[in-house]
């Protein structure tokens, strides 16, 4: 890993280690070890520690005591006071969004949509990026920034989670098609209908999260526990330590 500039040093740090945990480098549960990270950075602890910081406020990393910091991990059981925020919050948007649209919002949600279909009709398995740039583009419509910093926060732990998971193409196509009324939607001006299409939306992707985390929990609880060798020890990165076991 190449050492990084001095201008702006703990945010590149910050969006160095966002990227990690949003696309499952850094899996739900992993411990980040300070002392190999500002090693492998050229830096000091210091815009390390403000970096780890930032992120904790943002909810993608949680302090465990005598540990350190560690990527956010959440049981099936905490998963439903996620969506029910994330109901609240983006369904409250989606209306918005079709009240107060511009022209050129209409055409970015259309956009993204588009860029949306061709990377999935690519092969494209990780659409997190994707994902998180509709429902900015969705903010952007809604004009309510404190709904958006809200949602932002949110949506960042839904998508660790899923990191971590292994993603089924039918969850994806889903998605897709959603987005892609939801952004009719907000372009013909319909409220009733955009909220309501969200609301749809959430509550599938919390079932098949939900499923799919039971599925893999119980998938781990039934295999036998390793003996001796080294390999799931040579198949961590050098500078975390996985706390407990996570999906593949």
């Amino acid at each position: 890993m190449t050492g990084l500039v001095h201008r702006g040093l703990a945010g590149q740090v910050v969006e160095m280690l966002r990227e990690q945990i949003l696309t499952g480098v850094l899996p739900p549960g992993t411990r980040l070890n300070e002392v190999e990270i500002a090693r492998d950075l050229g830096i000091s602890r210091g815009p390390l520690r403000e970096a780890i910081g930032q992120l904790v406020s943002d909810g993608l990393l949680v302090h465990v005591p005598n540990k350190g910091a560690a990527v956010f991990a959440a049981r099936p059981e905490d998963v439903a006071a996620l969506f029910e925020l994330r109901a609240a919050l983006e369904c409250a948007a989606a209306r918005m969004a079709a009240q107060r649209r511009r022209p050129q919002e209409v055409t970015r949600l259309r956009r993204v949509c588009e860029r949306s279909r061709k990377a999935r009709e690519a092969g494209r398995k990780l659409l997190y990026d994707l994902d998180l740039d509709f429902h900015r583009a969705l903010m952007e419509a809604a004009h309510s920034p404190r709904i958006a910093e809200q949602v932002w926060l949110v949506q960042q732990q839904v998508i660790v989670l899923r990191s971590g998971l292994t993603s089924r193409t039918s969850h994806t196509e889903t998605s897709l098609a959603d987005h892609e009324a939801m952004a009719e939607a907000v372009a013909a001006g319909d409220a009733d209908l955009a909220a309501s299409l969200m609301e749809a939306h959430l509550g599938l992707v919390e079932t098949q999260l939900l499923h799919s985390m039971q599925s893999e929990q119980s998938s781990q609880s039934e295999q036998p526990e390793a003996r001796g060798g080294g390999a799931p020890e040579a198949r961590r990165t050098e500078r975390t330590e996985t706390t407990e076991r996570t999906a593949p």
